[in-house]
C-alpha cells in the first residue's frame, strides 16, 4: 500500500469536506519533521535507559532499569489519562511545547546532580531518588508530547503516523550506536561511564531544542495548514449540534474508546510482552562468557534495529486486516516460554544465537504491529475525533508498557 499526499482524511462528515486538493509536501519536509519529532520525544527515555551502566555503578543495590521503567510508565499513564479527560480545554501546541521544556528540565537533572552532589561516588542514594524523580518528570513530558504528536498525526494521512512511529524506533537505534561508540572509546571505569552518560544527556537536550524549532516550522507549512482547515470544518459541523460540555466530551471519549478498543487490546498485548522482556531480561538475566558486558549492549542494539525495520516496513506494506494484526499480537505471548527456555531450557537454547534471534524477532514484530495498529486506529473514527483516538491509542500503549514493566519483575523468577 503506497501513501499519497492527496489522501483524504477518513470519515469526514458529509457536506463538510473541501474540493481543494491537498498541497504537496515539498521535499517531504512535513514527513521528515514528524519523523524527527517521533525520534525526539523518545530520546530522553532512551538516554536514561542507555546510561544504565553508570547508574548501576553508582547505585549497585538498586534494580535501576526496572525501577526507571515502572516510574516512567506509571507517571506517563496518569498524565495521559488527565490529558484525555481535559483535552477539550487545552491546545496541542501548548502541550507539546510544555512537554519539550519538561524534557529539558529532566535531562539537566542528571549531569547537575552528578556534578554537585554524587560526583561519581558509589552509594549516594539521595542522588538515585532525585534521578528517579527526573525520570518521573520525563514521564509527564512524554505524556504531553507523545500524546499530542500522535494525536495530531492521527488527523493527517497515514504516512505521517508512520513517520512518527518510525522516528521513535530510530531514536533507539541512534542511542544504541552511540552507546557502542562510547563503550569502545571511553574506559569502562567511573570516569568513562560518567562521560558516556553526560554525552547521552547532552545530545538529548540539544535534540529537544531542535524539536521545538521544527514543531514551530511544521505549523507554518501549507500542507499542515490545509489539514488544520479541514479539521476546523469538521469540528464546526459538530459544534452545530451543541456546546462541548464536560459530560458531552466524556461521552465522546468513551465512544472513541469503544470504537478502537480492539486496536488498544492489541497494543496492550504488544507492550506487555515487550516490556516484560526488554530491557530488564536482556540486561540482567542472560549472560555470555564470550561477549561479557558487550552482550546486553549488542542485544539492545539488535532489538532497536529490527524495531526500526518493522516500523519502517509499513511504508511499503500496511496490513489492513485488524483481526490478523491482533491475532499476531496474541501469538507474541509465545515469547514468554521461548525466552524462559533461554534461561532454563536445553544447553543450546541458552547460548547466544537463540537469544539473539529471538531478540531480533521480538523487535521486528514489536515495530511492525505497533505501526499497523497506531496507523489504523485513528482512521476508524470521524476526523474531528481522530486526535482523541490517537491519544487514546497512546494510552493503551502506555498501559501495556506499565503492565509489562511490572511483570518484568516477576515472570523470570
Amino acid at each position: 500500500m503506497a501513501f499519497t499526499e492527496s489522501e483524504s482524511p477518513l470519515l469526514l462528515p458529509s457536506g463538510s469536506g473541501t474540493k481543494e486538493k491537498a498541497p504537496e509536501d515539498k521535499w517531504h519536509l512535513a514527513y521528515m519533521i514528524y519523523f524527527f519529532l517521533g525520534f525526539g520525544y523518545l530520546l530522553p527515555w532512551n538516554a536514561f535507559i542507555t546510561a544504565v551502566d553508570y547508574f548501576s555503578y553508582l547505585y549497585p543495590d538498586a534494580s535501576v532499569d526496572r525501577i526507571f521503567a515502572v516510574v516512567y510508565m506509571l507517571v506517563g499513564l496518569f498524565g495521559l489519562t488527565l490529558i484525555i479527560l481535559y483535552r477539550h480545554k487545552s491546545q496541542a501546541h501548548v502541550r507539546i511545547n510544555l512537554g519539550l521544556a519538561l524534557f529539558v528540565v529532566s535531562l539537566l537533572v542528571v549531569p547537575l546532580i552528578d556534578a554537585f552532589y554524587v560526583k561519581g561516588r558509589v552509594g549516594f542514594y539521595g542522588g538515585f531518588y532525585v534521578t528517579a524523580g527526573a525520570v518521573g518528570i520525563a514521564g509527564v513530558a512524554d505524556a504531553l508530547v507523545q500524546g499530542s504528536i500522535v494525536g495530531s498525526a492521527g488527523e493527517l494521512p497515514e504516512r505521517y503516523m508512520q513517520a512518527v512511529i518510525a522516528g521513535t524506533a530510530a531514536s533507539g537505534v541512534v542511542v544504541s550506536f552511540l552507546r557502542i561508540f562510547t563503550k569502545a572509546v571511553y574506559t569502562q571505569d567511573v570516569s568513562g561511564l560518567q562521560k558516556s552518560a553526560n554525552l547521552y544527556f547532552g545530545v538529548s537536550i540539544v535534540i529537544m531544542f531542535i524539536c521545538m524549532v521544527l514543531y514551530s516550522l511544521a505549523n507554518r507549512l501549507p500542507i499542515m495548514k490545509y489539514y488544520d482547515d479541514v479539521k476546523i470544518q469538521a469540528v464546526a459541523v459538530e459544534d452545530d449540534n451543541g456546546p462541548l460540555t464536560g459530560s458531552v466530551w466524556r461521552s465522546t471519549v468513551w465512544e472513541t474508546v469503544g470504537t478502537i478498543k480492539w486496536y488498544g487490546f492489541g497494543l496492550i498485548l504488544i507492550y506487555v510482552v515487550t516490556l516484560a522482556i526488554f530491557p530488564g531480561y536482556i540486561t540482567e538475566d542472560v549472560h555470555s562468557e564470550l561477549l561479557k558486558d558487550w552482550y546486553p549492549v549488542l542485544l539492545i542494539t539488535c532489538f532497536n534495529v529490527f524495531d526500526l525495520v518493522g516500523k519502517s516496513f509499513t511504508a511499503v506494506y500496511l496490513l489492513e486486516n485488524a483481526k490478523i494484526a491482533i491475532g499476531c499480537c496474541i501469538a507474541r505471548l509465545l515469547f514468554f516460554p521461548l525466552f524462559l527456555g533461554c534461561l532454563h531450557g536445553p544447553k543450546f537454547f541458552r547460548t547466544e544465537i537463540p537469544v539473539t534471534v529471538l531478540t531480533c524477532i521480538l523487535g521486528l514484530t514489536n515495530g511492525y504491529l505497533t505501526s499497523v495498529l497506531m496507523i489504523l486506529a485513528p482512521k476508524t473514527v470521524k476526523l474531528q475525533h481522530a486526535e482523541t483516538a490517537g491519544i487514546v491509542s497512546v494510552l493503551f500503549l502506555v498501559v501495556g508498557l506499565a503492565s509489562g514493566s511490572i511483570i518484568a519483575w516477576f515472570w523470570v523468577i
